[in-house]
């Protein structure tokens, strides 16, 4: 074979190989993107639930801090995770955030999935690591909602055929923002129940407001605190209840009434 053939073959070689390699990078490229891809990293939960805080003004850090240490002690209560066990796949995914104005919200935990005793215990211990993020800027109850509806169809992929759920605990009524009852209708809309733990230290008949504006769509009701020092009682009833997803005569009752007015 002439030196001349013998380099054109070797360089035919090297081309084909080349390709080759092209090829298998490409391959993997394409396979690291699907494995990536939403909808393929799905999780089966039985309720996507946005814990939703109220951090405004009237809310003194020696309250805040009661709301964060009720929250912590029910992810530890036994009975909340024997109702998160109690479903179908047996797990929930939760996530927090703070509220104050209209424009006001954070996510200060992401999304996690509670299954067992150790992913409970570590959720509580993140609630009572997060600090305080807001602190002013009013109470917009609407800003809330929305911001919990946008939280939970952004992750809908992730987590699919879960119940969605937002859980709104607050001191005062909707005074910033657009009406609380117009977030809760747009949420309802998309399949979403909005659940309430109106505190009434400070506006005793909060719970009528959240009765009539905040709390909407399938099973929704709501679990009063008559002061902060009560809330960790409340908040451990109406964690149960919801997780579990069957609300008590009374409840029911009041949902209905709510369901129809949608």
């Amino acid at each position: 074979m002439s030196a001349w053939a013998e380099t054109d073959r070797l360089r035919r070689a090297r081309g084909v190989g080349a390709m080759k390699q092209a090829r298998s990078w490409l391959l993997g490229v394409v396979l690291a993107w699907l494995a990536g891809a939403p909808g393929w990293a799905q999780t089966s939960v039985d309720l996507q639930l946005v814990l939703a805080v109220d951090a405004s003004g009237s809310v003194n850090q020696y309250r805040f801090d009661l709301q964060k240490q009720g929250y912590a002690e029910a992810f530890r209560n036994p009975r909340v995770l024997k109702a998160i066990r109690s479903g179908i796949a047996g797990a929930i995914a939760v996530t927090v955030t703070q509220w104050t104005g209209p424009d006001l919200q954070i996510q200060v935990i992401d999304w996690t999935v509670i299954k067992d005793e150790r992913s409970a215990s570590a959720f509580a211990a993140a609630i009572e690591d997060t600090p305080r993020q807001l602190f002013s800027g009013g109470t917009s109850v609407s800003g809330a909602i929305d911001h919990g509806a946008t939280l939970l169809l952004d992750s809908a992929r992730t987590f699919p055929g879960a119940r969605r759920t937002i859980d709104v605990s607050g001191d005062g009524a909707n005074n910033r923002g657009r009406p609380a009852h117009l977030a809760r209708d747009d949420a309802v809309r998309n399949g979403i129940t909005i659940n309430g733990l109106p505190i009434l230290a400070l506006e005793p008949n909060l719970d009528r407001y959240y009765y009539d504006n905040v709390i909407g769509g399938p099973g929704a009701f709501m679990v009063t605190a008559q002061t902060y020092e009560t809330f960790a009682e409340a908040v451990l009833k109406k964690l149960i209840i919801e997780i579990a997803a069957r609300p008590p005569a009374r409840e029911r009752r009041s949902a209905s009434a709510r369901e129809g007015r949608q």
